[in-house]
C-alpha cells in the first residue's frame, strides 16, 4: 500500500495541466443496486493509505463519524464513508484513507483500494440527473473506465460539512455590505453544491451580485459569451463582470486552465481572479499565481473570503473613478 502512494509529493507537477490522478476505491456492495460501485478522490488531497487503526469512540457524533484516532501525536476524526453515502458493510473497513483538506487532516475508512488512475479533467463528466438524484447529489463528477466501470468523484467537501457541523449562522455573522456593492457582478465556478451555497451566502452578506457555474467548461463557455456581448455593445468586460471566483478541482476544465484562458484573453484585463480551494498545499497557491491568480483565499473561511472580495472590489471602485 505504501509503494501506491509512495511518489504523491511528485504527483503534484500534474497541476496547472488540466489532469489529475485519482486514488479508485470501494465502499462495498450497495444493496440498493446489488453492485460494488467505484468512487474516486484526487491524489493531490490524500496523505496516505494505512490498515485503519484502533478508533477510540467520541460523543455525540455525526452517525458517519466513527471516532478518532492517533496519528504522529495528532488526533484525526474518522468518517466511515460508506455509513455517509449508505452503503452497507458485513465487516469492519479495513482501509484508511488519510487525507488533508484546508490544513485540516481526517480519515476516510473504505472496503478496500484499487489503483491510481491518471486522466485529463475533460474526460470527467458532470453526473447525470438520475445518478445525482440517486445519491442525493454527492458525486460531483464520474469517467467511465476502459473496462466499463463508472468511476465517481464524491463531493468530499459536502462530506466533511456535514461531518462537522459547521455554524454556518456564526460564519457569516460580521460579514459587512459592501459600498456599491450591488454594482458589481461576481462571477463563480464551483462544482461542490456546499461551496457554491457558502459562496452565495457570502456575496449575499456583501450585498453583491453574482452569477455561478458547476465547472470551468461551463463557466468559460459563458464568459466568452459575455465577453462576445460586451464587444457588440463597444464597452468593456469589466462593466459586466466585476470578478471571477474559481475553485481549482472541477470536471471538464480545471481552474488553472481556467484562469489561464481568461488572462490570455485581452477582453479580460481589469477583471481579478481569485482562487478558491481546499488545495491547501504551498504549491498549489504558488502554481495559482503562475497562471496569473490575482489572490489564493482557501475554503470554507467566509471571513476570510469577503474581506480579499472586499479589497478588490474596493480597487476596481477607485479604477474606475480616476
Amino acid at each position: 500500500m505504501s509503494e501506491l502512494l509512495k511518489n504523491i509529493d511528485a504527483r503534484t507537477r500534474l497541476a496547472g495541466t488540466n489532469k489529475l490522478e485519482i486514488l479508485l476505491f470501494t465502499l462495498g456492495v450497495d444493496a440498493r443496486t446489488g453492485r460494488r460501485e467505484t468512487f474516486g478522490i484526487n491524489v493531490f488531497k490524500v496523505r496516505e493509505v494505512m490498515r485503519t487503526p484502533a478508533i477510540t469512540a467520541a460523543p455525540d457524533m455525526p452517525d458517519a463519524v466513527q471516532g478518532m484516532v492517533s496519528l504522529r501525536g495528532a488526533l484525526v476524526p474518522v468518517v466511515d464513508l460508506g455509513t455517509y453515502v449508505g452503503v452497507g458493510a458485513d465487516a469492519r473497513r479495513e482501509i484508511m484513507i488519510v487525507t488533508e483538506y484546508n490544513g485540516h487532516t481526517q480519515g476516510f475508512l473504505v472496503e478496500g483500494v484499487d489503483t491510481i488512475l491518471r486522466l485529463d479533467w475533460s474526460q470527467m463528466r458532470v453526473p447525470p440527473e438520475m445518478l445525482t438524484a440517486r445519491l442525493g447529489g454527492l458525486v460531483t463528477a464520474v469517467t467511465e473506465l476502459g473496462d466499463g466501470r463508472l468511476v465517481m468523484m464524491l463531493d468530499v467537501e459536502r462530506v466533511l460539512s456535514e461531518t462537522s457541523r459547521y455554524d454556518d449562522e456564526f460564519l457569516f455573522r460580521d460579514i459587512e455590505p459592501v459600498p456599491g456593492g450591488d454594482e458589481h457582478v461576481v462571477f463563480f465556478a464551483d462544482d461542490s453544491s456546499v461551496a457554491r451555497k457558502q459562496i452565495s451566502q457570502t456575496l449575499d452578506a456583501m450585498n453583491v451580485r453574482h452569477v455561478g457555474a458547476v465547472n470551468g467548461r461551463q463557466a468559460w463557455d459563458e464568459l466568452r459569451r459575455i465577453a462576445t456581448h460586451a464587444e457588440a455593445c463597444g464597452r468593456k468586460v469589466s462593466d459586466f463582470v466585476s470578478l471571477v471566483l474559481t475553485d481549482v478541482e472541477m470536471p471538464e476544465m480545471d481552474g488553472y486552465m481556467l484562469t489561464r484562458q481568461i488572462k490570455a484573453d485581452r477582453r479580460f484585463a481589469g477583471v481579478p481572479v481569485i482562487m478558491h480551494s481546499s488545495l491547501s498545499g504551498m504549491s498549489n497557491q504558488q502554481l495559482g499565481m503562475s497562471v496569473g491568480v490575482d489572490e489564493y483565499v482557501p475554503k470554507f473561511e467566509p471571513q476570510r473570503l469577503s474581506q480579499t472580495l472586499a479589497r478588490l472590489l474596493s480597487v476596481d471602485n477607485d479604477t474606475a473613478g480616476r
